[in-house]
This record gives C-alpha cells, structure tokens and sequence, in this order.
C-alpha cells in the first residue's frame, strides 16, 4: 500500500446566522387614555419603573408618538397587540404599533 493518498480535512460550512431584525414598539398619543391607565400598561407590559412609564407617556403626549422598546419582532408585534388591547378591555383608545428599525 502506498501512502500516496492524502485525507484532506472536510471543512464543514458554517450557516451565516443573522441576527434577527429588531422591530420599535411605538406608542401613539389619544386624547381619550387616561394617563394613569398608560403608566400602568406600560409598567406591566414593559416592565417599566414608574418614572420611565411617566417619561414615555408624556414624550408621546407631548410629540404624538414615542418609542417604547425595541424587541425581535415577534415580541415586538405581541407586546404592542398585548398593550393595545388592555386598553381596549377598558374601553380605552390606546394604540401601540411596531415597525422595523433602521
């Protein structure tokens, strides 16, 4: 037997993971949404303090929308649609939307 033959390693191809796109969970404002009662969604959906759930309820009171959160965007979409329809339990007209970060 010759020992001609040379066994080159087999390179095994690494899958390129891509990290996976991350989507902004927007708060938009309403004239009708108690402040309180947004303070307490964003508190128990977002796990905010109360001084970071008063900020991000005043920045979109005041500018019309705020950013929330940035999540992948299946939290993103669950969160915003879990939000929104707590106040929709209370009758409320409050709205969280998402949307692809740049």
């Amino acid at each position: 037997m010759s020992d001609d033959l040379i066994t080159k390693p087999r390179v095994k191809a690494k899958p390129k993971l891509e990290r996976p796109k991350l989507h902004k969970v927007i708060l938009l404002n309403d004239d009708f949404t108690p402040r309180e009662f947004v303070v307490t969604v964003l508190k128990a959906e977002f796990s905010m303090s109360e001084d970071q759930a008063h900020r991000v309820m005043i920045t979109a009171h005041r500018r019309g929308v705020c950013v929330v959160a940035v999540f992948p965007k299946d939290v993103a979409e669950t969160k915003a649609v879990r939000a929104t329809d707590a106040g929709r339990a209370k009758g409320y007209p409050l709205m969280f939307t998402t949307e692809p970060e740049e």
